[in-house]
C-alpha cells in the first residue's frame, strides 16, 4: 500500500512538471496600462481580451474595464462569443517528405521547408521540424596543406595517401570528391624574406626541390579521379617563410568564398581538412607589414593564386566563421601536438569544426579525417540567421542524445544514418510587425526552413453596419462595442455637443499640467472630468480626479493609524492625534523649554518632538549652526539704535539699551561701524525667530585720523633716498664691469709672447759729419 502511494506521488509530481514545461500552469494575467480601444487592449499583453458586448460598461465606468483576461470578463457578465482575443496562426507552405538515400537528385533532410506564422505579440508558438541523415550523401573534401619547410616529411607522405584517402571516402559514400590547395604566408617582411633570390628559393640550400614563396595556391579543383589527385599532389614542393605562424586563415577564407573555382557541389557535405604544424596569423597582424586594408571576404583567386595576399589583412576568426557557416563548410584541423591547444580554442569559435592530432609525418591523416567526419556528421546542430527585432526563438531537441534547451541552437548528438530526429521550436514576437522572415537550418547542410512572420495586432470585431446607432444617441457608430462619435460630438455615448469648440481644447481642460486626461481615473465629458469608482468601491475626486481616499500613509497596518481619515492622499487626524499617519497623541511635554516655551518658538511640536525650522538644531531648536553670524547681520541696527548713524532697516525685533558694562549673557561682538569706530555690544536671542536683546557700550573706540603732512614729507624723502640708492647701485655695477675688463686685459697681456728677430727691410741709420770750414789742408 505504501509503495502504491509513493508511486502515485511521484506520478503526480511528474505530471505537474510536464504541465509546467508546457505552460499549462502559468497564470494568465492582463497587465494593461492606458487602454482606450480594442487595439490598445490586445497590444497590452498576450492574455488580454476585449469584450465587444453592448452596454457592458456601467455609467461613469471607463471603457478600459472591457479589457481583461477571458475568465475575468466572463465573470463580469461578458458572453464568450462577444470576447475578442486573437490567437496564433501556423500555416505550412512547403513540406516535402524526408529522403531516405541519395539518388542523384536533391535530397530532403529537413522538413518542413517553408511556413507562415501569424503571432499575437507576447504569445509563444511552438512547432516541430524533423531531420533525417540521408544514406550515401555526397562528400566534397578539400585538402589544404601547409607547405612551409617544416612540413617537408608530411608532404612526401601525403603524395602517397591518395589511394587510402579515396578508399576511406568510398566507405562513407559513392559520391565523393577531393580537391587540393596549399599555403605558406604573405610574401612581405616580416613574414617572408623579400630578397629577390630568397623569394624565388626560400628553402634551405640542401633542398633540391623548392618552389617560390606564395600565400595561397589552389592546386586541384574537386575531382573523383584518384590518379588526377595523385598527379597534382606529386607536382608540389615545399616553400618557406621567416616566422612561425602561417597564413592558414587567408587560405581557408579563399577556399570558402571561391566556390566556383574550388568546385563545391550544391548538395554535398563540404569539408576543409587543414594540415599544419604551426599557429596562424589573424586580423591585425597585417599591420606589422604595413597592410591596413581589412579583409573583404571576397574571392581574389586568379590563375590559381591569391592575388590580394600582400594588399589585404588576414581575416578575423569571426569573419572566417561567418563565411564557413554561410557556405555550409565544416573544417577539420589536422594539426601536430604542439599546436593542438591553439586549434582547440579556434574550434570553439567556429561552429561544426573538429580538431585531430597529426603524427609528425602525417601518416595517420586518413584515420584522423574519418574520425572527425563521423563526429561532425553525427552531431546535428539547428540554428538561425539574424532574427528580426523583438523576436525570440527557443530550441528543444527531441532525440536520444539531446543537448540542453537554448535560444541560440538545438543540438542532437550521435545521430545515425537514416535516424529521424525532431526539434520543437518556440517563436515569440514581442511587438507588432509585418512580413518579416528568417532562416532556420542545420549547420553544414544546405537544407533550410524559411519562416515568414507577421503579427496579429488588430481586432476583428463584428460591428453593426449602421452608420448611426441608438446607443450612441444616433450621433455615432459602434466600433468593437464602444461609440465612435461623429465630428462635433464626444462622450461615452456621443452625448456632448462641443459646438464651436474643438475637441482638443475640451480635452485639454481635463488635463492637469498637460498630463494624462483626468489622470487616467475618469472620462472627460464636455470638458469636465467624471471620475470613476476605485477598486474598493469609493470614487476618485478632485477637479482632475487626482484624489483618492485609499492611498494615505499606514501605521500598524492601518490607514492613518486608525486615528484619522484619508483625504486626497493625506491623513486628517482626529482631535488628540497628530503625525503624518496620525500615529501620535497630541502632547508638547517633550518640547517644553526652561522658560515654558515650545521649541523656543522656532519650530513645531509633532509627536512630542520638535520639528525645527531650517538651520536650527534639536532637541529644542536653540542653536542655529547654519545661520549667518548675528554680529554681522545686526551691526547696522546696533549702530542706528545706539548712535543714530548707519542704516535703520528691519530693527523692530531688537530691544536695546546703552550701558557702561555688560550685564546680560550672550554673544559678545566687536565690529567696525560706518565711521570707522569700533562698537562693542552683546546679543541675547529671545524666544522666536530672529528676535534679540542687545546691550551696547556707550563709548566707541574711534582712532585718531592720520597726519597728512608727515606722511607726504616722508613719502618724498623715501622716494629721494631710493633714487640715490639706485644711482649708486648702477655706478657700482659699471665700475665692477670696467674693473673686470681691465683685469682680463692685464691677464692677456701677460700671456703674450713676442718673437725676437730682425726685420729684413730695416736699415740702421748712418750719420755723416762735415766741417764746412775744413779744407783738408
Amino acid at each position: 500500500m505504501f509503495l502504491f502511494l509513493n508511486m502515485g506521488h511521484r506520478m503526480l509530481v511528474l505530471l505537474l512538471l510536464l504541465l509546467s514545461r508546457n505552460g499549462m500552469c502559468q497564470e494568465e494575467v492582463c497587465s494593461k496600462s492606458v487602454v482606450n480601444s480594442c487595439t490598445d487592449c490586445i497590444r497590452s499583453g498576450p492574455y488580454c481580451a476585449w469584450c465587444q458586448q453592448l452596454n457592458f460598461t456601467k455609467a461613469g465606468e471607463q471603457e478600459s474595464v472591457r479589457c481583461d483576461t477571458q475568465v475575468k470578463l466572463m465573470e463580469r457578465g461578458c458572453k464568450k462569443e462577444e470576447i475578442i482575443s486573437p490567437v496564433n496562426d501556423f500555416t505550412i507552405i512547403k513540406e516535402d517528405p524526408l529522403s531516405e538515400s541519395f539518388n542523384n537528385q536533391e535530397p530532403v533532410q529537413m522538413s518542413p521547408q517553408k511556413i507562415n506564422l501569424k503571432l499575437r505579440p507576447g504569445l509563444p508558438k511552438t512547432f516541430r521540424i524533423s531531420f533525417r541523415r540521408v544514406e550515401g550523401y555526397p562528400v566534397d573534401l578539400y585538402y589544404l596543406m601547409d607547405l612551409s619547410n617544416s612540413m617537408k616529411d608530411d608532404l612526401e607522405n601525403v603524395k602517397g595517401l591518395g589511394k587510402d584517402l579515396f578508399a576511406a571516402l568510398k566507405e562513407i559514400t559513392e559520391h565523393a570528391q577531393i580537391g587540393f590547395g596549399a599555403f605558406v604566408d604573405k610574401t612581405v617582411l616580416p613574414y617572408t624574406n623579400t630578397n629577390k633570390e630568397k623569394l624565388q628559393r626560400p628553402c634551405d640550400e640542401s633542398d633540391l626541390y623548392c618552389q617560390a614563396a606564395f600565400g595561397y595556391r589552389h592546386v586541384l579543383s574537386m575531382t573523383a579521379r584518384e590518379d588526377e589527385f595523385k598527379r597534382k599532389v606529386s607536382e608540389q614542393f615545399i616553400s618557406g617563410n621567416l616566422d612561425s605562424p602561417e597564413g592558414s586563415l587567408d587560405a581557408m577564407m579563399q577556399a570558402a568564398v571561391c566556390g566556383d573555382k574550388i568546385g563545391w557541389r550544391n548538395s554535398s557535405t563540404r569539408l576543409i581538412v587543414l594540415t599544419t604544424d604551426a599557429g596562424f596569423h589573424m586580423a591585425g597582424d597585417g599591420k606589422l607589414a604595413g597592410i591596413l586594408e581589412p579583409n573583404d571576404q571576397q574571392c581574389h583567386v586568379e590563375n590559381n593564386l591569391y592575388t590580394k595576399s600582400n594588399e589585404m589583412d588576414y581575416p578575423s576568426v569571426g569573419q572566417l566563421a561567418t563565411e564557413l557557416e554561410k557556405n555550409n563548410i565544416q573544417p577539420i584541423f589536422a594539426v601536430t601536438k604542439n599546436v593542438e591547444d591553439v586549434y582547440k580554442e579556434l574550434s570553439k569559435m567556429i561552429p561544426k569544426s573538429e580538431v585531430g592530432v597529426l603524427s609528425s609525418d602525417s601518416k595517420n591523416v586518413v584515420q584522423l579525417i574519418r574520425t572527425a567526419y563521423d563526429s561532425l556528421s553525427s552531431k546535428v546542430t539547428v540554428t538561425h540567421d539574424s532574427l528580426p527585432d523583438n523576436v525570440r526563438v527557443v530550441y528543444t531537441p527531441i532525440c536520444t542524445h539531446a543537448g540542453p534547451v537554448g535560444d541560440r541552437n538545438g543540438v542532437c548528438d550521435k545521430v545515425h544514418v537514416g535516424q529521424i530526429i525532431s526539434f520543437d521550436i518556440t517563436v515569440t514576437a514581442d511587438s507588432c510587425m509585418e512580413d518579416k522572415s528568417f532562416i532556420i537550418r542545420p549547420l553544414g547542410i544546405k537544407d533550410k526552413l524559411t519562416v515568414t512572420l507577421s503579427t496579429n495586432c488588430e481586432c476583428q470585431c463584428n460591428d453593426p453596419n449602421d452608420k448611426t446607432h441608438q446607443l450612441c444617441t444616433n450621433r455615432g457608430s459602434i466600433v468593437c462595442g464602444i461609440c465612435s462619435c461623429q465630428e462635433g460630438f464626444i462622450g461615452q455615448n456621443c452625448e456632448c455637443d462641443i459646438g464651436k469648440r474643438d475637441q482638443h481644447s475640451l480635452r485639454a481642460s481635463c488635463q492637469r499640467n498637460n498630463g494624462t486626461e483626468c489622470e487616467g481615473r475618469g472620462d472627460c465629458v464636455c470638458g469636465r472630468c467624471q471620475c470613476h469608482s476605485t477598486n474598493q468601491g469609493s470614487r476618485y475626486h478632485g477637479e482632475f480626479c487626482e484624489c483618492d481616499d485609499e492611498h494615505c500613509e499606514n501605521y500598524q497596518n492601518k490607514l492613518c493609524g486608525g486615528n484619522g481619515k484619508c483625504n486626497c492622499g493625506k491623513c486628517e487626524c482626529y482631535p488628540g492625534y497628530e503625525g503624518s499617519a496620525c500615529q501620535c497623541k497630541s502632547s508638547t511635554d517633550g518640547c517644553q523649554t526652561a522658560d515654558n516655551t515650545v521649541c523656543n518658538g522656532r519650530g513645531r511640536c509633532i509627536c512630542n518632538r520638535c520639528e525645527c525650522k531650517e538651520g536650527y538644531q534639536r532637541p529644542q531648536c536653540l542653536l542655529c549652526l547654519g545661520c549667518p553670524d548675528p554680529c554681522q547681520t545686526k551691526l547696522n541696527c546696533i549702530e542706528c539704535l545706539g548712535f543714530g548713524s548707519g542704516l535703520c532697516m528691519d530693527c523692530k525685533n531688537i530691544t536695546h539699551r546703552l550701558v557702561d558694562n555688560f550685564a546680560i549673557s550672550g554673544k559678545e561682538c566687536q565690529q567696525k561701524d560706518s565711521e570707522g569706530c569700533w562698537i562693542k555690544f552683546k546679543l541675547n536671542q529671545l524666544v522666536g525667530e530672529d528676535r534679540y536683546e542687545a546691550e551696547i557700550l556707550k563709548e566707541r573706540d574711534c582712532p585718531e585720523p592720520p597726519s597728512v603732512i608727515p606722511i607726504i614729507a616722508g613719502s618724498i624723502a623715501g622716494v629721494a633716498v631710493i633714487g640715490i640708492l639706485l644711482l649708486m647701485l648702477i655706478k657700482l655695477l659699471i665700475h665692477m664691469k670696467d674693473l673686470k675688463e681691465f683685469r682680463k686685459f692685464e691677464n692677456e697681456k701677460k700671456k703674450s709672447k713676442w718673437a725676437e728677430a730682425d726685420n729684413p727691410l730695416f736699415q740702421n741709420a748712418t750719420t755723416t759729419v762735415a766741417n764746412p770750414t775744413f779744407t783738408g789742408e
